[in-house]
């Protein structure tokens, strides 16, 4: 696990897996604890931020370089 430096100067913990398929890159899960246990955001790997939103779908998209991913439930009332 590689350790970052978040927003506030804490160490994070991003997992070497990437998490989920993104349009430019994939994006890996960040935790704020070596164990794994404290989910804390997302990495983008295209432009290598932690400025990242998600909704209420599920989609993470960075705001930084506009990388995202599908929805994680998809049916057709959601268009």
């Amino acid at each position: 696990m590689e350790t970052i430096v978040g927003p506030d100067g804490a160490t994070l913990y991003r997992d070497e897996q990437p998490a989920r398929r993104g349009s430019k890159a994939p994006f890996y899960v960040v935790y704020s604890d070596a164990d794994r246990e404290n989910r804390w955001g997302f990495y983008c790997g295209n432009c290598h931020t932690l400025d990242n939103a998600v909704d209420p779908m599920g989609r993470v998209q960075c705001n930084e370089c506009s990388n995202r991913t599908k929805a994680e439930e998809w049916d057709a009332a959601h268009e």
